[in-house]
């Protein structure tokens, strides 16, 4: 059964998704190109970063979750 992402996904569960990367990118997410947030990928959680920069997250994870896994 395929996992169903939600706001509290860590950003090291969803790059593990075969699209998680090229979708997050997609959404211009920087945490992908910080160096400090290699860190702490299995802690951060997409809704709060998200937030903080200002990506819209019901189309984000409407389009994680409608991909195959």
């Amino acid at each position: 059964m395929p996992i169903k992402f939600t706001k509290n996904a860590t950003l090291d569960q969803i790059l593990r998704h075969p699209e998680g990367k090229r979708i997050l990118t997609k959404y211009h997410l920087p945490c992908l190109h910080c160096p400090m947030a290699a860190y702490e990928m299995g802690r951060l959680k997409i809704g709060e970063v998200a937030k903080i920069y200002g990506i819209n997250i019901e189309n984000l994870l409407a389009e994680l979750n409608c991909t195959k896994s």
